[in-house]
């Protein structure tokens, strides 16, 4: 549908999401070979392993059948009883045959595809009444595929059959010499055998029939390149919308930020590119801290709103370049740098409560640690002056 609609070929790999959205609707791979083979093999070595235990509880059960004393065989209120009685027997001997073969039943699904049950593959639909879609699934890939397969099974068993039969003549005229009892056994031997035989040659076609069926049914889901941006549009959010929505988180972010400058002791700068707002509360245990930062023009807003509400700029370029690269907003300076920044704030708490004819020596030289620099920056505190 997808390449009547839109000119593209289905050349890409069908995502998780469209393997779990086909699974729900019940197209999961499936070799009906598989199973096939699988209940055969199972079916033939549960025989040859209870085949004994079967044969001789059956027939035993078969003379019990044929004995009936005469008076019960004339007392029509006991045979219902009595029948009943033999089949549950028979059922009791059969019970690990039976057991087997319902676990060959899910053994072949659960092996390839896994368990799947959907109600929408077995809901009615108009668009399989359509004869052309009906020619179009007869005369497919597939169905081609299946007739060679039924062909090859076709060879392959008669082959095997043929070659069994004349390894085994001089053991079925054998049997015309024994007994009935012993006839019986060795004639469910060898119908054992053959059945094992048999189905063994199925594992040839199986070989080639399960990477066939898993290579078709990754065909059937593949998506085309359109199919691939549109899912990724549904699971993650189209883009563009992604990207208006971090710039709105961004921008409110930054309004927030800029309110926060207002309540800053002090605003450090690189002067031009960096600038970081502290502001410290006299509290025990407490340290500056980073209300806000920013570079170039976000640098430039912080110092006009610190110039508007008369908060000191104070120029340390490596100061501030630390700052910066080492403390995130609404987060406490690190320990390494509470010396300079004490005396930054020392000196602006100085020049509050200064008289006019006071002189408040401005701090210069911080000892900024190499750590706390960026790896650019390490030789650049000569060239600052600072």
């Amino acid at each position: 549908m997808a390449e009547e609609q839109t000119g593209q070929e289905r050349t890409e790999q069908p995502t998780e999401r469209r393997l779990q959205e086909a699974r729900k609707k019940g197209q999961v791979p499936r070799s009906k070979e598989l199973n096939t083979m699988l209940s055969l093999l199972l079916a033939s070595i549960s025989l040859l392993v209870f085949g004994g235990y079967i044969s001789q509880n059956l027939m035993q059960i078969s003379v019990e059948g044929f004995s009936i004393p005469r008076e019960l065989a004339f007392d029509a209120a006991q045979l219902p009883f009595q029948f009943m009685y033999m089949a549950s027997q028979a059922l009791l001997a059969l019970s690990p045959f039976m057991a087997i073969m319902l676990v060959s039943v899910f053994a072949g699904p659960l092996l390839m595809g896994g368990w799947s049950f959907s109600l929408e593959s077995i809901a009615f639909k108009l668009e399989k009444l359509d004869p052309i879609k009906g020619l179009a699934r007869i005369f497919s890939l597939k169905s081609l595929v299946e007739l060679a397969k039924a062909l090859a099974k076709f060879v392959l068993l008669l082959g095997a059959a043929i070659l069994v039969f004349f390894s085994i003549d001089q053991q079925l005229l054998s049997l015309s010499s024994m007994t009935p009892k012993a006839a019986g056994l060795e004639a469910a031997t060898i119908l054992m055998q053959v059945l094992l035989i048999l189905s063994a040659t199925m594992i040839l076609i199986v070989a080639l029939d399960v990477p066939f069926e898993l290579w078709n049914h990754s065909k059937q889901l593949r998506m085309t390149k359109q199919e691939i941006k549109d899912e990724m549009k549904e699971t993650d959010g189209n883009p563009q919308v992604k990207q208006r929505i971090r710039t709105l988180q961004r921008q409110l972010a930054e309004g927030r930020m800029m309110e926060d400058v207002k309540t800053a002791d002090v605003v450090i700068t690189n002067p031009t590119h960096y600038a970081v707002a502290l502001q410290y509360l006299d509290r025990p245990g407490s340290a500056p801290k980073v209300v806000a930062k920013g570079k170039d023009l976000t640098a430039l807003r912080i110092r006009s709103i610190a110039a508007d509400c008369d908060i000191p700029i104070f120029e340390a370029p490596p100061l501030a370049r630390a700052l910066y690269r080492s403390t995130e907003i609404g987060y406490e300076i690190p320990h390494a740098l509470y010396m300079a920044v004490a005396r930054v704030l020392a000196y602006v708490f100085q020049l509050k409560s200064a008289t006019p004819t006071d002189y408040v020596p401005k701090p210069t030289d911080f000892d900024i640690p190499v750590e706390a620099l960026g790896e650019n920056d390490e030789g650049e505190v000569g060239r600052d002056g600072n």
